[in-house]
């Protein structure tokens, strides 16, 4: 079921500040950068910005040759692998992942390295760059979500390491239908306090 969030700005923001949001890919090393999932920008005091936040996942690969292969529909526990067909380089599902909590994505070209990429909600969410032949990219994403305040992030882009190490709250949506993420914090000058995000109006599904 897909999760409605909204975003709501009661904080007192004096330098109209983006709104990051997005997920880690905890199957990798701790260092992986992340992508900006989604940037909120231009959200002024009391306004709101409603959003979903779907189940569904898509997965897609590029080659070497800069090829971009159709997005396909992928549950965790799939394995999807890059071959050679008769027209040229495809993705395709290639059975169970070896755990279920993981989508991954194989190079099985003779040679040639692929990348792989998650989206959801038609956005990219995570990347693997540099698969070699015969190795596997592997996704894993706990039911929660990454916020904060940045500048000069770009949707669907890796953010850098110093942007990330900014960002340090996590919101749990396990068993929620719907919610508000509501903003405070913020300010000018002696007055600043950090930003908070908190979930209000909670609805479980």
């Amino acid at each position: 079921m897909d999760i409605k969030l909204n975003f709501i700005n009661l904080s007192n923001d004096v330098n109209n500040s983006q709104v990051v949001i997005f997920q880690k890919n905890v199957s990798t090393d701790f260092d992986e950068l992340a992508v900006a999932w989604k940037v909120i920008s231009n959200c002024g005091r009391g306004a709101n910005h409603p959003f979903m936040f779907p189940m569904a996942t898509t997965v897609t690969a590029s080659d070497s040759d800069g090829n971009y292969m159709p997005q396909k529909a992928a549950q965790t526990g799939q394995l999807f692998a890059v071959t050679r067909s008769h027209s040229g380089n495809v993705l395709a599902a290639a059975g169970g992942a070896t755990t279920s909590r993981e989508v991954q994505v194989r190079n099985d070209l003779g040679a040639g390295a692929i990348n792989a990429s998650i989206f959801k909600d038609g956005r990219l969410l995570s990347t693997k760059t540099g698969i070699a032949p015969g190795q596997k990219a592997v996704f894993e994403f706990k039911p929660t979500l990454w916020i904060g305040t940045a500048s000069q992030v770009e949707e669907g882009r890796l953010m850098n390491s110093a942007v990330l190490s900014d960002i340090n709250t996590e919101i749990t949506l396990l068993g929620i239908a719907s919610a508000d993420i509501v903003m405070t914090g913020g300010g000018g000058g002696t007055a600043a306090v950090p930003y908070r995000f908190e979930l209000t109006n909670i609805v479980m599904g």
